[in-house]
């Protein structure tokens, strides 16, 4: 017998995907944040990776997913279009890194910690709990979504020193 064909997804910053068990989803995330709805019953799920936490602008009613309230639109607009209560998911967040640490920055203003405080805010708002998450911290991580099981695997990358020699940034494991 012939294993099922596999959908294999990769977002970019702005970018949601929602589909079935047949589905992952991946993508890479540095101060951006991205939001994993998972519905253990029927397999259905989705992603969004969000840039920012919003901005005065003017939308022409066009949600733009890079901003974390249109993202989150955009995904309960799936979740309903699969006729789920957004109630029954399983609600996973990640990201939010700091990918320019300097103990020396005295403005105090990271948008990987914003992009989290948003994004909490707005699900809690929405009555949704998250389950698990993986935050902030240093550096970038690397996001895989498995729709069929609801896991998620995540790997974060840590910038470990720059080489002013050679303006090079190294990457450990």
């Amino acid at each position: 017998m012939n294993a099922p064909a596999r959908i294999d997804v990769f977002l970019d910053p702005g970018d949601t995907f929602f589909g079935g068990r047949d589905t992952r989803i991946r993508t890479v995330l540095g101060s951006c944040v991205s939001i994993v709805f998972w519905h253990p019953g029927r397999k259905l799920g989705g992603m969004c990776h969000f840039m920012l936490p919003g901005a005065e602008r003017r939308r022409n009613g066009v949600l733009d997913g890079r901003y974390a309230d249109d993202a989150l639109a955009l995904m309960l607009l799936a979740i309903g279009r699969h006729g789920t209560p957004a109630s029954e998911y399983q609600v996973k967040l990640f990201g939010g890194g700091d990918m320019f640490p300097d103990p020396g920055r005295s403005n105090g203003v990271q948008v990987g910690r914003r992009n989290v405080e948003v994004a909490r805010t707005l699900l809690r708002r929405h009555g949704m709990a998250i389950v698990s998450e993986h935050l902030e911290g240093v550096g970038h991580r690397s996001v895989i979504f498995d729709v069929a099981s609801g896991e998620v695997w995540v790997r974060q990358l840590a910038p470990v020193k720059v080489d002013t020699d050679r303006s090079m940034l190294s990457w450990a494991a």
